[in-house]
């Protein structure tokens, strides 16, 4: 059986549901390639929002080729050259045009990855073509240098209804009966990722050709090891503390996205106010102790963190509830997000100009970008002379006009 994330994979733009800004910008960028000033594009977002098929989808449409390339099996400088280096001048054989699509620049990364970053840099600047990169965090300080060469375009995170609305149309398609609610409730537990909620449909489905409640809790247990909602349940659903001990051992949530959710859905698991307030105490506590071990740096104690947030609050109730609870996660999760993403555009804009000024990045963020943004509003030719002075990228140049 064909998966169905390759047989639904999108052939036209307008079919890629939840990332129309980023999907005009993306076109624009390609459709008219040679006005642009930059020979490359930095599509950016998390995992299975639809970075890499919607470069597929935008080939197709507009009937070009496409070389795709993924840098975490092509990782250094020799390699890269040689499956990329002729590409970049070559006219193609096949169809009017071409793209060149570099897969997962993250995965250049680590002593063995020595010159990639730098080959990609190269070949940017000597590119007779579109060339497209895709990476989740362009953020981090080593791609600095790639940033200043690419366009930057941002592929959000998806909402659960964007998901939903992907599952439903392979449901009608593939006569696969369902709920509202339980497709609903599938495409929240992807976390934003499309690939996952698709695949976890054609899994639950295979045999029955129908989704069920039951299929959608077993889901969850079959993931036991892997998703914070198994982690939460065997928290909230035992009394018995060496059961939930080991709860978030295995999941991918970092300690902040772990309080997170426990905060979320604990009043919605412990209604007796009694058990809420004692778990709400733990709960508390630890959020405290989180602050002050990150302010001391004494990270050996994290482990009574764990202890109080997972022993603590299933033993904080009296006996466990038999209600059946869909957890959710915290609208705030979304928000967390949003703001690491504008905090490290900040960050990356102030490196550029204590590079310039011969100061720290610090410094500038506390003194000198507040002054910088003020003026680059209100003067149109100080505006200009930054941009290029500093090579400024659009998001760049959103982000200071704010």
């Amino acid at each position: 059986m064909q998966p169905f994330t390759i047989k639904y994979q999108p052939k036209k733009t307008n079919e890629i549901i939840g990332q129309d800004t980023a999907i005009k910008k993306l076109k624009d960028f390609v459709v008219n390639f040679k006005k642009q000033r930059k020979n490359a594009a930095l599509i950016y977002g998390p995992s299975g929002v639809g970075k890499t098929i919607s470069v597929h989808a935008l080939a197709n449409e507009l009937d070009l080729e496409i070389l795709e390339v993924n840098a975490s099996d092509v990782r250094n400088a020799d390699q890269i050259n040689s499956m990329v280096g002729s590409a970049v001048g070559q006219m193609s054989l096949f169809s009017k045009g071409k793209i060149i699509l570099v897969d997962e620049v993250d995965g250049l990364s680590g002593t063995k990855d020595r010159g990639g970053l730098l080959a990609i840099i190269k070949l940017i600047e000597k590119s007779s073509f579109p060339l497209i990169l895709t990476i989740t965090n362009p953020w981090d300080y080593k791609f600095n240098k790639l940033r200043r060469k690419t366009e930057l375009i941002e592929f959000a995170p998806l909402e659960y209804t964007s998901i939903f609305e992907i599952l439903k149309k392979i449901c009608q398609n593939e006569k696969i009966k369902f709920e509202e609610i339980i497709l609903k409730g599938l495409a929240r537990r992807a976390g934003n990722d499309a690939r996952a909620a698709i695949n976890d449909l054609q899994t639950l489905t295979m045999e029955t050709k129908e989704l069920t409640k039951k299929s959608l809790e077993e889901l969850g247990e079959r993931n036991q090891q892997d998703t914070i909602l198994n982690a939460l349940f065997k928290i909230f659903k035992t009394t018995d503390p060496k059961v939930a001990i080991s709860a978030f051992d295995n999941v991918k949530e970092n300690l902040d996205e772990q309080l997170l959710w426990l905060d979320e859905n604990l009043p919605k698991e412990y209604t007796k106010p009694e058990d809420l307030a004692k778990a709400y105490d733990k709960l508390s506590k630890s959020d405290v102790f989180n602050r002050r071990i990150k302010r001391w740096q004494h990270y050996r104690f994290l482990v009574y963190i764990n202890a109080l947030i997972t022993a603590g609050i299933a033993v904080s109730k009296k006996e466990k509830y038999g209600t059946r609870v869909q957890y959710k996660p915290t609208g705030k999760l979304l928000k967390l997000w949003w703001a690491k993403q504008k905090s490290m555009k900040k960050k990356a804009i102030a490196e550029r100009i204590a590079e310039k000024t011969h100061s720290s990045t610090k410094e500038v963020i506390k003194t000198t970008l507040p002054y910088i943004q003020a003026t680059f509003k209100k003067n149109k030719n100080f505006r200009n002379e930054l941009i290029n002075e500093l090579d400024l990228s659009r998001e760049e140049v959103e982000w200071l006009k704010k």
